[in-house]
């Protein structure tokens, strides 16, 4: 498949969520999706894991280059793909597993879309930022204005703002404009007066910053409670979770062991990304946007961020109106024998010499490097909404 994800309007995104329930009906009925593992005796497990080529997959790459597929007894094949049939795939049984962003499936877990959620990887990475020649100096100085939202509404960036709006005392939907728009035309559009405000997603946070064009209102890395909750977690297929919850284990343990090692040695998974061709990037730019992100693997707390994130999803009007978040939440989350925090804590990690935070950067400096990267699709946010950061 081509690697690109071409920019989607408002309406197409409507459309594929809305999809999800259909894919999911299908999936509960039989699906087409086969089962992971082989008969007893007949060696590793086979487990496919569909993949984007983004920057903030370098724990499921880490892992398979590093042997934790394998200690577990699988046999991995990776297949690459693009993320409307990504997540379509997963509540198939196309895919067996992934890791992906926490508020954009439940959603789609709501209408029925077939997956679980099994641990988390990383998190830290959504901003709401004022027009550096605006009046904003706070969340509630939001009202009335207009926030520029990365190619569509319903991506990452816009759920977190609608959130901090929402704690705020604002009704998301009626106190502010929300103006859709392709990710390399933000600053131009706060120059030109056409938006107040930015919501985004690392690093393009930090390039308008550095350029001057804006100021940060709220930070999903430092503001409580966002910087304790989890952006992306292992998504598994209902499929596989029923079937062989086993192998479901297997793959979420190999899966935060390399969020864990990535965590250590973030330079050296850039390193890793790149020279084995699963991100088109160099390595300068790779180890600076994988900076950007937490990976703190952990099971309690992840899932606290989904039931978290379900009802602050509610509380805003994202939900359905009979929707009950704690049951939402208690659906798209499972379980696994063998995955727990107890666990992590016992994991040893080697440190790669060399490999682990890049030196930090003036942010003149990280503007110029990110703009240089024509080939580079940065993170799960950006990509995921449809847009890429080519050109910015």
């Amino acid at each position: 498949m081509n690697p690109r994800t071409p920019r989607r309007p408002i309406l197409a995104i409507a459309k594929s969520i809305l999809a999800a329930g259909c894919i999911a009906a299908l999936a509960l009925s039989g699906g087409c999706g086969k089962e992971a593992s082989g008969p007893p005796g007949s060696g590793p497990t086979k487990v496919r894991i569909g993949y984007l080529g983004l920057t903030c997959e370098a724990a499921m790459f880490a892992a398979y280059e590093n042997g934790y597929y394998k200690e577990e007894g699988l046999d991995v094949e990776f297949v690459k793909t693009d993320w409307d049939s990504l997540r379509d795939g997963l509540g198939l049984g196309r895919f067996d597993a992934n890791y992906h962003l926490i508020m954009y499936l439940l959603k789609p877990i709501e209408k029925g879309l077939d997956v679980k959620l099994t641990g988390g990887i990383h998190s830290g990475c959504l901003r709401l930022q004022a027009g550096a020649k605006s009046d904003i100096k706070s969340v509630a100085d939001m009202k009335g204005k207009r926030i520029g939202v990365p190619t569509a509404l319903g991506s990452p960036p816009f759920l977190f703002s609608s959130r901090v709006l929402k704690a705020a005392g604002m009704d998301p939907a009626k106190d502010v404009e929300w103006v859709a728009m392709a990710p390399d035309v933000l600053g131009l559009a706060l120059d030109n007066g056409q938006i107040d405000a930015v919501c985004d997603a690392e690093p393009i946070g930090t390039i308008l910053l550095s350029q001057n064009k804006v100021r940060t209102i709220a930070d999903s890395a430092v503001d409580e409670p966002y910087n304790g909750e989890y952006c992306c977690a292992v998504v598994v297929s209902g499929n596989l979770a029923r079937k062989d919850p086993a192998t479901a284990a297997k793959v979420t343990r190999a899966l935060l062991k390399g969020a864990a090692w990535v965590d250590l040695n973030p330079t050296a998974a850039a390193k890793l990304s790149v020279e084995k061709k699963y991100v088109a990037s160099s390595v300068e730019v790779n180890a600076q946007a994988i900076s950007k992100l937490k990976y703190t693997p952990g099971v309690a707390r992840c899932r606290e961020s989904v039931l978290l994130a379900s009802k602050e999803m509610k509380e805003i009007g994202l939900l359905g109106s009979t929707t009950d978040p704690t049951e939402l939440a208690k659906n798209a989350w499972q379980d696994l024998d063998g995955v727990t925090d107890e666990w992590l804590k016992g994991l040893k990690i080697e440190k790669v010499a060399g490999g682990g935070p890049p030196p930090p950067m003036a942010p003149d400096r990280l503007a110029a490097l990110f703009a240089s990267a024509k080939d580079f699709r940065f993170m799960c946010d950006n990509c995921e909404s449809g847009g890429d950061l080519c050109g910015q």
